[in-house]
């Protein structure tokens, strides 16, 4: 099983890389296009509802919500109903990426699945939602440490 793990490893390293790539031409940075697609999905999310999505910490949510703010993609303003949060929502910059970025997503998931038949990209598909699911309910469960007094 180590074989699955290096290949995906390495596959997905090689994927962020042209991913990265395509997005710092839009002059986006690592991962801003994920919380730019949580806020495309349903503007004006706290920090902690894109973080739990996203499966990272609210801390890189909100540094990296500093650095699109600064650069006028996204503005910040506090909960209507309850001032100790903060919501994010996208400026007309940070829509406007919309397009563009999608159109960039799908040209680099179409190149690098055009040698799949269409029954191997429903196979391979199918199989990562598994190892995904799998893996994200592996997350979720308690880990034993053999600490407890017994």
């Amino acid at each position: 099983m180590a074989e699955f793990l290096d290949l995906h490893g390495r596959t997905s390293k090689v994927l962020r890389a042209l991913a990265d790539t395509a997005m710092r031409r839009h002059g986006l940075h690592v991962g801003q296009n994920h919380l730019l697609a949580m806020l495309w999905e349903q503007d004006g999310r706290t920090p902690g509802d894109i973080a739990a999505a996203l499966n990272v910490t609210t801390p890189t949510v909100v540094k990296m919500a500093d650095r699109m703010t600064t650069t006028g993609l996204l503005t910040r303003r506090r909960d209507d109903r309850d001032n100790r949060l903060v919501r994010l929502w996208l400026t007309d910059a940070g829509r406007a990426l919309r397009k563009p970025v999608e159109e960039e997503r799908r040209s680099i998931e179409e190149k690098v699945t055009a040698d799949l038949t269409e029954a191997e990209l429903a196979s391979l598909l199918t199989a990562l939602a598994k190892v995904h699911r799998a893996a994200s309910e592996l997350l979720r469960e308690p880990t034993d440490h053999g600490d407890s007094a017994g």
